[in-house]
């Protein structure tokens, strides 16, 4: 019994001194990592307050005054506010309409794509790299720099943004689609395979099932990005609530009471909509179940 004893202490004594030494290794790396962080955020900040017209430090301290000069104009015109809410409802509804009907052709592709490019579901195993490098280069390109290049093409307006939105939206649910494809269980799909069913039947029936509540639960996060994203494309021209806020703050003083009405109508829809797909999201993941 004492000599068991007297090898368990050692071993014991071992193992303690690895995991030490292991605890140590990784406090290292940490230490190291955030060296690395903090000198790539000094280096760009640097590199980005050089190149910018002003410095930052300098402007600083104006930093508050357009939101002050926009409150307190606001305040002063607040009767008017409700008209300046029906004035720019359909330019809402543009934006809307533009998130919406982006995320949905978005996504048809980005299903397309993920099943394309899943190892045991694939429909062209040897292209599964080259519908992956398609979904990295659209979600590569920001949807702006693709909205600048449809405007030039087709001209300023709507459908620009959707496409560009659309695009990005592929690209970036493809991959998100793709990941959530691997984990589904293959067992249907090789039994449809065996009775004959063609590949589109074993998606259908064997695929989509399992996977459609994380899909639709991503497609709907997905909605909320792109309520923003075209908003922000209303700045390059592409129409919705985002040209008008354009124009109300190019104008400056005098139109900062419309600029506040566009700022409280974006910041009404955007949190009305997350709460909608919170609340649509946490059905889908738990069924229903609080």
């Amino acid at each position: 019994m004492a000599d068991i004893a007297d090898r368990g202490a050692p071993a014991s004594a071992n193992i303690h001194e690895t995991y030490l030494a292991m605890v140590r290794r990784k406090r290292a790396y940490s230490f190291a990592l955030l060296i690395v962080f903090v000198a790539l955020m000094v280096a760009g900040f640097s590199v980005a307050n050089d190149r910018n017209a002003g410095g930052f430090i300098q402007g600083f301290p104006q930093i508050l005054d357009f939101p002050a000069d926009v409150v307190g104009e606001a305040w002063q015109n607040v009767s008017e506010l409700p008209g300046h809410f029906v004035d720019f409802f359909p330019a809402l509804v543009e934006t809307i309409n533009i998130a919406a009907v982006s995320t949905l052709i978005g996504a048809s592709v980005a299903i397309a794509l993920a099943l394309l490019s899943t190892r045991g579901l694939a429909l062209w195993p040897r292209a599964i790299p080259v519908f992956r490098r398609l979904m990295d280069i659209m979600r590569a390109i920001p949807d702006i720099v693709i909205a600048l290049v449809l405007i030039f093409l087709m001209g300023v307006g709507p459908v620009p943004a959707m496409l560009a939105i659309a695009i990005h939206t592929a690209g970036a649910l493809g991959k998100l689609f793709s990941e959530v494809a691997e984990n589904a269980d293959l067992k249907p799909v090789e039994g449809l395979r065996s009775t004959g069913a063609r590949w589109l039947q074993q998606m259908h029936l064997g695929v989509l099932p399992q996977v459609a509540p994380n899909f639709l639960s991503y497609a709907l996060l997905r909605f909320e990005i792109n309520v923003r994203a075209s908003a922000i494309l209303g700045f390059v021209g592409a129409g919705g609530i985002g040209y008008e806020l354009k124009n109300a703050i190019t104008w400056g003083q005098g139109q900062f009471a419309e600029s506040a009405a566009i700022f409280l109508m974006l910041f009404a829809t955007i949190v009305l909509f997350d709460q909608l797909s919170s609340m649509a999201r946490h059905r889908l993941v738990h069924g229903g179940k609080a």
